[in-house]
């Protein structure tokens, strides 16, 4: 492992160390102080510094989270399994946990009315549903047309042989076959798998990042500082495994370096540019409106409905039932460790936010 490596792994090992540290030193500060009202000028001052350290905090989470599984790690290596399956149980619990639930709380709050249009009707379940399908029929034909133009160019570059033409019609159909069967032995087919990996992996940031600018709104637009505090490392943490979770996928999927760079900033860049957001609309910006209650709620309940789908269809599904896990029982079970474990600690971040 290189110094760079190294040190990425360093700097993770001491966030995992250091920020339950941190949650249980406010948890107690708030305890003692009370909630303040915020109202005053200085009291304002060490909001925005809040803030601001939120801010940048939160930024370098997410640029270590999303980077220490694509510079840190060999993608042929069975620790990468496990970090994959870390990686799927944090972004399954972040959907079922974290997500669900504030995407029910905002359409069945009373704020939005004493009766909503759709009334007692589960609208939360009904848009997550709607997404997951969305993005199973996004999936299967962007896959499609991606394979299908593949095919028709390569096919048009092949050499015409007056004498073999029932040979070149016989790989070409072989080609066909084989894709039928989600895969291929080369000659003209680009593999489906490597195709579905880049697809899935850019759709699953969509998902998180849409869920990130929320919750950075939410931090922005917090009055307290005794409210900041458990927000900003509840964040920071949930930001580190997110970036975790979706860069694995990203290194597996195998982007070029260009590529790779943009989704690892767009990722990085959305929760801290949800709280610069907050903070410029804090003063005008009420979460308990109607208005906003139903934005946020749609956009969690359809953002959860992604995830989860990912989550099973996409990570867990692949991983647990590729011939290196079903081959050998020790990496199963450290499969099924890890996948818990990263559900585990994800989950009990939904205590603080």
């Amino acid at each position: 492992m290189g110094r760079f490596q190294k040190t990425l792994v360093s700097a993770f090992v001491f966030f995992l160390v250091i920020l339950p540290l941190t949650i249980s030193a406010t948890e107690e500060e708030n305890e003692c102080d009370g909630s303040n009202g915020g109202s005053s000028a200085s009291e304002k001052a060490t909001v925005l510094k809040y803030k601001i350290g939120a801010f940048f905090s939160i930024l370098v989470a997410g640029v270590l989270g999303v980077c220490l599984p694509i510079f840190g790690l060999k993608s042929k290596s069975n620790f990468f399994m496990f970090v994959k399956a870390f990686a799927a149980g944090v972004i399954l619990a972040t959907g079922f946990v974290h997500i669900l639930p504030d995407a029910t709380e905002s359409l069945t709050s009373p704020c939005i009315g004493e009766e909503s249009s759709w009334g007692d009707f589960p609208m939360t379940g009904f848009v997550a549903m709607a997404a997951a399908i969305v993005t199973m029929l996004i999936e299967s034909f962007a896959s499609g047309y991606l394979n299908r133009s593949r095919l028709e160019n390569e096919a048009k570059t092949l050499p015409v042989s007056t004498g073999g033409d029932s040979e070149e019609h016989s790989r070409i159909g072989s080609a066909h076959t084989h894709a039928s069967q989600g895969h291929s032995h080369g000659f003209l087919f680009v593999p489906q798998d490597d195709l579905r990996k880049k697809i899935v992996t850019q759709i699953l940031e969509l998902g998180i990042v849409v869920h990130s600018v929320i919750i950075g709104i939410s931090l922005g637009v917090s009055p307290s500082v005794s409210t900041i505090k458990p927000l900003l490392v509840a964040i920071t943490f949930h930001q580190l495994f997110e970036g975790f979770g979706l860069g694995g996928c990203i290194s597996e999927a195998k982007f070029g370096i260009k590529k790779i760079w943009i989704m690892v900033l767009f990722f990085a860049l959305t929760a801290p540019a949800g709280i610069g957001i907050g903070i410029g609309v804090a003063e005008i910006y009420n979460e308990n409106s109607p208005t906003a209650l139903k934005v946020s709620g749609f956009l969690n309940a359809a953002a959860a409905g992604i995830l989860i789908y990912m989550a099973l269809v996409d990570l867990v599904a692949p991983l647990f039932m590729n011939h290196k896990a079903q081959s050998s029982m020790k990496i199963q079970l450290a499969c099924s460790f890890s996948l818990i474990l990263g559900a585990g600690l994800m989950s009990l971040l939904a205590v603080w936010a």
